[in-house]
């Protein structure tokens, strides 16, 4: 055939075959949008720090990030130092220090739970009620100031708060219903729920607890006209049973769809589960086998349908003389990044002492990785060549990667703009591509 010369066309199927196919095909179309709606694009913050309800006060978000300064300019004053720490690179060590000493002078939390479950235990109605409204008034006037420094004239709030209920396990189902009433009774009488509300749902064994803590905000949505589905929550796992059901199947998915829509996350317990499993004290921690496979079946159940799941925690605090501060250091950098590297973005933080190390994992993950990811980037979307032949799947990872990395403060969006030629709203659109675009090339 000479060059230029049109190729001939046939087909052998009716166009009624494509037809009927799609028609046949309608609900499980349906389905997949409603099941698998894909990430939300919002941020995902990359910690959540528990404080009990009795110790929650106006300047906690603020007395975290002072105490993690102390701690970091009493046994890490300097870039060298912090570095020789944590093992960074000459290159990394001046941008991690830096960037960590600046998040912990302007957003020390990215997320605060006020814990009214394990962290604070059973008290009388009287005081757990009281703490519970006082958490509400606190949350509303941070959120009302900002979050700057409260001498810059701002407030208090992290971009993210809300409270830990009880369980709806029956001993204490009442209890933990009351909680968030009042809590949610108190925000919306303090001028309405703020943006950046979380509520998380702790030790849930059976997708019919999810069911119910759905028709309770649902309940509540309407009682004060809200809009349907306004009220999210986290479901915690914290049981064997929210992985693997009597029938051998796995609870966590059907989790996330008995909560119609409102699961934003799925937290993993690092503790309750690991003695869930009989897992002795002493090797109770986020990277033990058992705690790799909840985590796992998690992340598989939650791909997909906008889920985010968080790491849990360790116990080990740094706290003591140096020598002790700076092996807890290593221990909680060395969790981070592991988490990082299997994609678990979020986790828990206990301690203040915590929070440079969290920041300095976060900060070196995306910097190391950045240049290559944005050149990568910069390749696919100018179509260009280059020594990895990527697909629009691969753009959706280095897009969200890079995205992620701005939003908790590693990098700037003029250094990406600089090295991908993207803008953020660029960047968006490769991280969340219609589900078309997605598949075409795969």
């Amino acid at each position: 055939m000479g060059q230029g010369q049109q190729e001939k066309v046939t087909t052998s199927l009716a166009g009624a075959v494509s037809e009927e196919i799609s028609a046949s095909l309608a609900p499980v179309d349906a389905e997949l949008e409603r099941r698998y709606p894909g990430d939300p694009g919002t941020r995902q913050p990359v910690h959540t720090v528990y404080v009990p309800g009795d110790v929650f006060a106006a300047d906690t978000v603020r007395s975290w990030g002072d105490r993690a300064l102390a701690a970091l300019d009493e046994h890490a004053p300097d870039a060298e130092s912090f570095a020789a720490v944590l093992g960074l690179s000459d290159d990394l060590a001046e941008p991690v220090h830096a960037r960590v000493r600046a998040k912990l002078e302007r957003e020390p939390i990215e997320d605060l739970r006020v814990d009214f479950e394990d962290g604070y235990g059973n008290r009388p109605d009287a005081e757990e009620d009281e703490a519970a409204a006082r958490a509400a008034r606190l949350i509303a006037q941070a959120c009302a100031g900002g979050t700057s420094r409260p001498e810059a004239g701002g407030g208090t709030a992290a971009p993210y708060m809300g409270i830990r209920m009880k369980c709806m396990e029956a001993p204490v189902r009442a209890r933990g219903i009351r909680t968030l009433d009042i809590f949610l009774t108190g925000l919306m009488e303090a001028g309405g729920l703020p943006a950046g509300l979380v509520l998380t749902l702790p030790k849930v064994t059976y997708a019919e607890q999810v069911t119910a803590m759905a028709r309770l905000l649902d309940a509540f949505e309407k009682t004060h006209g809200l809009e349907p589905g306004r009220i999210g929550f986290e479901i915690q796992i914290e049981t064997s049973q929210s992985i693997l059901a009597a029938d051998g199947t796995a609870t966590v998915a059907r989790m996330i769809q008995a909560a119609e829509g409102r699961a934003t996350g799925l937290h993993y317990g690092t503790f309750d589960y690991s003695a869930c499993l009989g897992v002795s004290a002493a090797h109770q921690a986020s990277d033990h086998p058992a705690a790799d496979h909840a985590k796992a079946v998690m992340q598989v159940a939650a791909a997909g349908t906008g889920v985010r799941v968080s790491d849990g925690s360790t116990n080990v605090l740094p706290v003591g003389p140096t020598e002790k501060v700076h092996a807890a250091w290593r221990l909680h950098y060395g969790l981070t990044r592991r988490a990082l590297a299997r994609a678990y973005y979020q986790g828990w933080d206990m301690h203040p002492g915590h929070i440079p190390t969290r920041y300095a994992a976060v900060f070196a993950f995306y910097r190391e990785g950045f240049e290559q990811a944005a050149a990568r980037l910069a390749r696919y979307a100018n179509r260009t060549g280059g020594d990895v032949m990527d697909e629009p799947a691969t753009a959706k990872a280095l897009s969200g990667y890079l995205l992620r990395g701005l939003d908790c403060g590693a990098l700037d969006i003029g250094e990406v703009a600089r090295l991908t030629g993207l803008t953020r709203a660029d960047l968006g659109s490769f991280a969340a591509p219609r589900r078309g675009d997605l598949t075409a090339s795969a």
